[in-house]
């Protein structure tokens, strides 16, 4: 039947999605039109076609045995000289983060793998772009701040032409039901540069 590369993750909430996005494509950033702004919960994995719906038999396991948690971010980092990667900081909700990564990639479950670095939750607005440009999107963005609450996660589909594709969204509770939009309760723009 073949295979398909699938993802895990938490959408940053509108507005500030697409505001992340925007920037990260004015960085120059040329992948940034085809993932939407997220944090990471499962890495791009390839697995077979036949197996979607165990997975996603799985991830509704995970989202019913989930609760809601405040995500905040704030601020930059940066993953080098280890990768070119300029990122804004998950500084609340990190740790659930980190046990929902690990209840994805369960050792009993179909989508368990070893990841290449350990488990950092970020959002990406820079990658594999040019020096210069990677210090720009750490200095412009240093001031950004969004906050809200967590109600659960979503699968996405990597298509042949590189973007990426909600396919199903996980609500934490019994059911795992489609989320509703979840609004943002403070958010601290950056200032517009010159």
């Amino acid at each position: 039947m073949g295979t398909v590369t699938l993802g895990v993750s938490i959408a940053v909430p509108e507005p500030y999605g697409s505001l992340l996005q925007r920037r990260r494509t004015g960085f120059g950033d040329t992948a940034a039109h085809g993932i939407p702004t997220h944090v990471t919960l499962l890495p791009p994995t390839e697995v077979d076609t036949a197996r979607r719906p165990e997975i996603e038999h799985h991830l509704a396991a995970v989202a019913a045995a989930g609760d809601s948690f405040a995500m905040r971010l704030s601020g930059t980092g940066t993953f080098r000289p280890l990768s070119p990667v300029v990122f804004v900081r998950v500084v609340e909700g990190a740790s659930s983060c980190g046990r929902l990564q690990e209840r994805i990639r369960d050792k009993d479950g179909p989508l368990v793998r070893e990841l290449q670095f350990p488990y950092h939750p970020h959002v990406t607005i820079a990658h594999g772009i040019a020096e210069d440009a990677l210090d720009r999107a750490y200095t412009e963005l240093a001031d950004f701040e969004a906050a809200w609450t967590v109600a659960g996660f979503a699968l996405y589909e990597q298509g042949g032409d590189g973007v990426w594709r909600l396919q199903r969204e996980f609500a934490f509770g019994p059911g795992a039901l489609p989320l509703p939009q979840q609004p943002a309760v403070l958010c601290r723009p950056p200032a517009p540069s010159l």
